[in-house]
């Protein structure tokens, strides 16, 4: 067994741009994925902010869960791009320990936020007439505000430990950011009980929002069933099917990834897996709810017809 290396702090990564021939079409396809998510994002949040129609619960939750994806792709990507850019994939102790925080706490933020928007899908289809009540602006805050303890908590728990570890000579993370399981392939000493640790840990953090969803969408099945109007239940469905789409992306790489044993995959899948949802689910996730969404849509064009409007008076002014 190698001995802890006491002469450097930096670690080397990966990276996902090692592929030879290709690696500059990857960063090329990467960076556009990565501008076009903050464009689409930062447009949800401006229109949900600024557009009275869409100052609903739904579209309140929806907001941060834009800002929530800005900041999650904007933790790994960057320092992706600039590695590829100088040649190296150097990343410092501390950087990497930022990184491993800022990704545990967003990514936990996001599960708990996908989950409890079930429930204002349940309020809103179940009980319309209480919805007022039930998803006041009070308890949309305290979705917020638990999204993000949630997830901090996870982060606070884990990073630590994770970092506290003696690592060996050998400081290649094998894979493109500091993710949990390729740090831990470094440690110097038996992981063994921590890894159980961290294992039940992300299986709570993944089931219990899990079984909100589930809970949630088996009474909105229930409650569409009974409907007597056909187009009573083509709306319940259109409401609910971004957002399952979203869960489902997201939930079900996530449990690849961290419910099945390591042995069910490779170093590879697991880069190609982890960009998937830490690359393109922050792109997919807004145009899932704007391309299917009649109000986003509206308020978008209603967007474009104001700047045109200004335009229009400002030229007429000179």
């Amino acid at each position: 067994m190698d001995r802890p290396n006491t002469t450097s702090t930096d670690f080397t990564l990966v990276g996902l741009f090692d592929s030879g021939e290709t690696s500059d079409l990857l960063f090329v396809v990467v960076s556009i994925v990565f501008l076009a998510a903050l464009m689409a994002n930062g447009v949800m949040v401006f229109l949900i902010h600024t557009d009275t129609q869409l100052h609903t619960p739904m579209y309140f939750l929806l907001s941060h869960l834009s800002l929530i994806d800005m900041m999650y792709i904007s933790t790994i990507v960057p320092k992706m791009l600039v590695n590829y850019l100088q040649g190296h994939g150097t990343i410092s102790f501390v950087g990497c320990t930022a990184q491993h925080f800022l990704y545990l706490t967003l990514v936990g933020a996001e599960f708990f936020l996908l989950g409890l928007m079930a429930y204002d899908r349940y309020v809103a289809i179940c009980n319309p007439l209480r919805y007022p009540v039930l998803m006041s602006r009070r308890v949309c805050w305290m979705i917020i505000g638990g999204s993000w303890s949630g997830g901090a908590l996870d982060g606070f728990l884990l990073t630590p430990i994770t970092m506290s570890f003696p690592f060996c000579r050998s400081r290649e993370i094998n894979h493109f950011f500091c993710e949990a399981p390729a740090v831990l392939e470094l440690v110097c000493a038996d992981t063994a009980l921590y890894q159980t640790v961290m294992y039940a840990c992300c299986v709570l953090m993944l089931l219990i929002p899990f079984s909100v969803v589930i809970a949630s969408y088996a009474r909105i099945l229930t409650t569409v069933y009974r409907m007597s109007s056909a187009e009573g239940r083509r709306k319940a469905f259109a409401t609910c099917s971004s957002h399952m789409t979203v869960v489902t992306l997201f939930y079900g790489a996530a449990m690849y990834t961290y419910m099945l044993p390591r042995s069910y995959h490779t170093p590879a899948q697991d880069r190609v897996l982890s960009a998937f949802y830490t690359i393109l689910t922050p792109l997919l996730n807004p145009l899932i709810y704007s391309l299917r969404n009649k109000d986003v849509s509206g308020a978008l064009r209603r967007a474009l017809g104001r700047v045109k409007g200004s335009h229009r008076v400002a030229g007429g002014g000179l």
